[in-house]
């Protein structure tokens, strides 16, 4: 009995297009070009990625016809920190914006952040023959990693991402941040501290730049800088130490579950919210207004966010490479955590 009688299972498995590529002697998106009928290929590669393509039993009739037509209405998704808020809701969103247009969505997160990890997510996402892919990864490095991979099908940045750059959705972070700050010092105060995300979130960057702006542009001192990693935990940690620092009048958290790590350790160390310290958040989460005093805090629009991304996905299917939308602005709500300094 042969290894393949013995195990059916393993024989009707299809191969990988890494398998392919190692056949072939080239790279896997060497192969996804081919799979896409890119002119980028020489000849004499096609032939031998066909080959192997031919020899292991590839989904080659499949994959190739859907690719080269642009019809099989999948998009391909890859993400990262699904236990966060944040990226959740832009997954959420990506797949309900697909669903509202008749595409499927495809969704692989990453179990880690690095270009391997990266690359076998874009691998099995092209082994589904989907049309573009949405990348939502929040790590610096991540735009260029991802620029650099050339599948031969258009991929679609939602987060990192700056106004004008081609094949990008986003929301402004900067912005949401600098009106957050904008909001505390109209009310007087003049040194805001500032609880941050992990440092290699490009994200957690954009919002300490809209919390320096904010300062810079009244020719003002930002507070001190804390860094946290978005947990309730990591914001109660910085709260202590903030509240030991009576010329700290309001604190602008990076986002709303390190906000309400603030605001316990504020309420524990006697210091009133908002009569003594005023803070505010980022994101909004469903419970932002439940927190005691309810969360001033910033909103994203994720919804919009995934409309956008799908339509700059889908115009780069139609050979828009340039494709872009303009970056979405998040709206201040402001609530019972915020008020003027006591003195």
């Amino acid at each position: 009995m042969t290894e393949q009688q013995a195990h059916p299972a393993a024989a009707r498995r299809s191969p990988s297009m890494a398998q392919v590529a190692e056949r072939a002697g080239v790279s896997h998106q060497t192969v996804s070009r081919v799979l896409n009928d890119a002119s980028l290929v020489k000849e004499e590669t096609r032939i031998r990625v066909l080959a192997a393509i031919e020899e292991l039993g590839y989904r080659r009739n499949f994959a190739a016809r859907l690719l080269a037509t642009n019809r099989s209405r999948r998009i391909g998704m890859v993400t990262a920190h699904l236990a966060l808020h944040g990226p959740s809701m832009i997954a959420l969103a990506v797949q309900e914006a697909g669903q509202a247009q008749g595409y499927d969505v495809s969704l692989v997160g990453l179990p880690e952040f690095s270009f391997e990890a990266l690359q076998n997510a874009v691998d099995r996402l092209s082994d589904q023959a989907v049309e573009a892919i949405v990348v939502a990864v929040p790590h610096k490095d991540s735009v260029e990693m991802t620029r650099s991979l050339q599948l031969g099908i258009p991929i679609v940045m939602v987060q990192g991402v700056v106004a004008g750059q081609p094949l990008t959705a986003g929301i402004d972070q900067e912005a949401g941040a600098r009106r957050a700050v904008d909001h505390l010092l109209d009310l007087g105060h003049r040194r805001v501290a500032h609880v941050s995300g992990p440092s290699e979130w490009i994200e957690a960057d954009h919002r300490a730049a809209g919390w320096r702006a904010a300062h810079e542009a009244r020719g003002l001192l930002p507070g001190p800088l804390l860094t946290g990693d978005w947990s309730s935990a990591s914001g109660h940690a910085a709260g202590l130490r903030i509240a030991q620092d009576p010329d700290v009048t309001a604190v602008f958290a990076g986002n709303d579950f390190m906000a309400l790590g603030v605001l316990h350790a504020l309420h524990q160390s006697g210091r009133r919210v908002p009569e003594d310290v005023s803070v505010v958040g980022f994101d909004d989460v469903p419970q932002a207004e439940f927190y005691w005093p309810a969360l001033t805090t910033v909103a994203q629009e994720f919804s919009e966010l995934g409309r956008r991304a799908l339509a700059v996905a889908l115009a780069a299917v139609r050979g828009d490479a340039g494709a872009t939308v303009d970056l979405i602005e998040p709206t201040l709500l402001v609530r019972g955590s915020t008020g003027p300094p006591a003195h």
